[in-house]
């Protein structure tokens, strides 16, 4: 039985590690972090995003891609006021649905490559190149084979702006944040106006 729960903790760890490093290679999401689209809480919103998809899988095991793919885009237009329609967000989908049915059969020599991709990407651009929190999270899950959490060797120097190298950004449609000031009528009811459409 505990081998089980074993078995299910690295499979979920896995799980989270893949899902993490899909959306921090993704382009677009990263130029929206390293852009502060979201606010000074960019970084914040996408450590979030990772688990809130990582829950959603979780307590819906239905979850396909489709439904996957609405969410990152749903996010990115709330959250970042970032229209992505380069079909991006559908190939991050795709990718994580693909992680989840490898590690559910065992597998997760993909997932291994993507962290080994990141690591040396992170090295050629240097120590603080790398955004210190994913890179603490991703150290956490890497040792849980050991029993331990170690995360006090990632913390760098805190610079939270270098995420990636972003010289393929996919093509990208900032939503302009119109201020609309409410309108309230006679009876002291404030009027919803939906935003104009293009």
């Amino acid at each position: 039985m505990a081998e089980t729960t074993q078995q299910s903790t690295s499979a979920i760890s896995h799980l989270d590690l893949g899902i993490t490093l899909a959306l921090n290679n993704w382009p677009a999401l990263t130029l929206a972090v390293q852009s502060q689209w979201g606010g000074p809480t960019s970084a914040d919103k996408r450590d979030w995003l990772c688990g809130a998809i990582s829950e959603m899988i979780a307590d819906r095991p239905e979850t396909d891609a489709e439904d996957l793919e609405d969410v990152l885009v749903q996010v990115m237009n709330d959250e970042f006021d970032v229209v992505v329609d380069d079909e991006s967000a559908a190939s991050v989908a795709v990718q994580i649905m693909q992680m989840r049915e490898q590690i559910a059969s065992g597998d997760t020599a993909s997932i291994q490559q993507l962290w080994e991709e990141w690591q040396r990407k992170n090295e050629r651009k240097g120590a603080g190149g790398a955004d210190a929190a994913a890179a603490a999270m991703f150290k956490k899950v890497e040792t849980r084979d050991e029993d331990q959490e170690t995360d006090d060797d990632e913390d760098d120097d805190g610079d939270d702006d270098g995420d990636m190298d972003m010289t393929e950004a996919p093509a990208l449609v900032r939503a302009p944040r119109e201020k609309v000031e409410p309108e309230v009528d006679e009876d002291g009811f404030t009027k919803v106006v939906g935003r104009k459409k293009r």
